[in-house]
């Protein structure tokens, strides 16, 4: 019985091995993208201090060195005017050179980027 599972084995972990390179791959070309097309003041994140998601966006920005600003909706009133005026309803809000985006989504960052 292990016999016959073994090859099936090797293929899931092929399939796994292979899937992952992929996904890292496109990863590393979407930082890329972003790092050769924002400048810096093109990118605004509102977040809010208890907020996972911001902190995952903060991390992943600064580690790919892609330029952004942040400002915290808690501490900042001048980013809570701006995080009400936009009708933002969650963080992070994202201002991509003046186009509000919800949530932090790396294509459409470099959609807004694009000239």
């Amino acid at each position: 019985m292990l016999r016959q599972l073994l090859p099936l084995g090797l293929i899931l972990a092929l399939v796994m091995g292979a899937t992952h390179w992929l996904q890292s791959s496109h990863r590393q070309v979407q930082a890329q993208v972003l790092r050769e097309l924002a400048r810096p003041g093109d990118i605004r994140m509102i977040s809010s201090t208890t907020c996972v998601f911001c902190e995952k966006a903060r991390r992943w920005l600064v580690a790919e060195s892609v330029p952004f600003e942040e400002c915290f909706i808690e501490t900042d009133a001048a980013c809570m005017a701006e995080y009400r005026a936009r009708g933002a309803r969650g963080t992070p809000t994202m201002v991509v050179r003046g186009q509000t985006q919800l949530g932090f989504d790396k294509e459409g960052l470099s959609q807004a980027l694009r000239p």
